[in-house]
C-alpha cells in the first residue's frame, strides 16, 4: 500500500518492514533518526511505548495517547523545523515528531463502509487494549450517545470509562453489555485472526440481533467468525481494511506533505491482502 502510494507520487523512497523487540524500540527510533529516515510507522505494542520516546508529540498523539506514525524533522539555520526530506544535505539537528492516525481512520472507515457518523448513536465496543482505547476516546470525542465497554480484564475497561467521564461528560458510558439494542458492535480485540478463535463477546450476554451493524478491526480473513455471525443475524458488516487504508494514507501525507493517492493505495492493499 505505502510503496504503491510512494510510486504514484513519483518519490524515490522505499517503505520496508522490520521486527523490533519492545526493549529495543528506543534504539530503533534513535537509529532511524541518525540515518535520516523520512519517518516510521509503529504497530502493537510499540504505540504506547513510543509516547515516552519521541522528542515531540503532535496534538493527535497527546489526544489519543498513542503514537503510530513518526516524522523526522531537521532544524533550519533560522531555528524552524521542517520534514527531513526537504533538506538537500543532512541537517545537524534532527528530532522525532510523533503522530496518531488511527483515530481518524476509525471514524472515516465507519462513515464510508457502514454509513455511520457515530454522533448520537449507541455503540458496544469490544476490547480495551491499545486499539480499543483509541477507538473509545475517538468515538466519545465524536459525540456518541451511549458507549458500552467490554474487556476480558474489566479494570482496563473501567479505567477508560473513568477517563471518558472526565473528558467527555455528555457521553453515557459504562462497563458491560447493553440492556437494549445498539447501533453498532465494534470489535477492537485480536479475536478472529484465527479460524479457531471464539467470538469476541459472550453470546449468553448479548445477541448480534440487537445490533444494526458490526465492524471488525480484523481485516484478514476478510470475513471473520464475528462478521459471519453478524451477517447471519441480518447486520450490516465491514472489516478493518478501510481503517488500515485511511490511517496509512494519513501517515503518507504527514511524511510527504502531499495528498495520498487513495485509489492506488486501496487497490494495492486489496491485491496484497486478499490475492
Amino acid at each position: 500500500m505505502q510503496n504503491a502510494g510512494i510510486a504514484a507520487l513519483g518519490l524515490d523512497w522505499r517503505y520496508t518492514a522490520a521486527e523490533v523487540r519492545p526493549e529495543q524500540l528506543a534504539e530503533a527510533i534513535a537509529g532511524a533518526k541518525a540515518m535520516h529516515y523520512v519517518g516510521l510507522n509503529l504497530t502493537v505494542p510499540h504505540k504506547l511505548l513510543a509516547l515516552e520516546m519521541v522528542d515531540v508529540l503532535d496534538e493527535s498523539a497527546r489526544e489519543w495517547g498513542a503514537v503510530n506514525t513518526i516524522l523526522f524533522e531537521g532544524q533550519t539555520e533560522s531555528g524552524d523545523w521542517r520534514a527531513i526530506h526537504e533538506f538537500e544535505t543532512a541537517p545537524k539537528n534532527v528530532r522525532s515528531h510523533g503522530f496518531n492516525t488511527d483515530a481518524d481512520g476509525i471514524t472515516q472507515s465507519l462513515r464510508e463502509d457502514l454509513g455511520m457518523e457515530v454522533r448520537g448513536e449507541s455503540i458496544l465496543l469490544l476490547g480495551a487494549g491499545g486499539a480499543g482505547r483509541v477507538a473509545a476516546l475517538k468515538i466519545a470525542a465524536t459525540g456518541v450517545k451511549e458507549l458500552f465497554l467490554v474487556n476480558r480484564t474489566a479494570s482496563k475497561a473501567e479505567a477508560i470509562t473513568t477517563e471518558i467521564r472526565d473528558r467527555f461528560p455528555a457521553v453515557q458510558v459504562q462497563v458491560g453489555y447493553p440492556p437494549a439494542e445498539v447501533d453498532l458492535v465494534l470489535n477492537a480485540t485480536s479475536l478472529g485472526l484465527k479460524p479457531v478463535d471464539p467470538l469476541p463477546f459472550d453470546p449468553a450476554a448479548f445477541s448480534l440481533g440487537k445490533s444494526r451493524a458490526v465492524y471488525d478491526m480484523v481485516y484478514r480473513p476478510a470475513v471473520t467468525p464475528l462478521l459471519a455471525a453478524a451477517a447471519e443475524a441480518g447486520c450490516k458488516t465491514a472489516n478493518g481494511l478501510g481503517m488500515l487504508l485511511h490511517q496509512g494514507a494519513k501517515a503518507l501525507e504527514i511524511w510527504t506533505g502531499q495528498a495520498a493517492p487513495l485509489d492506488v493505495m486501496s487497490a494495492a492493499l486489496k491485491e496484497t491482502i486478499y490475492d
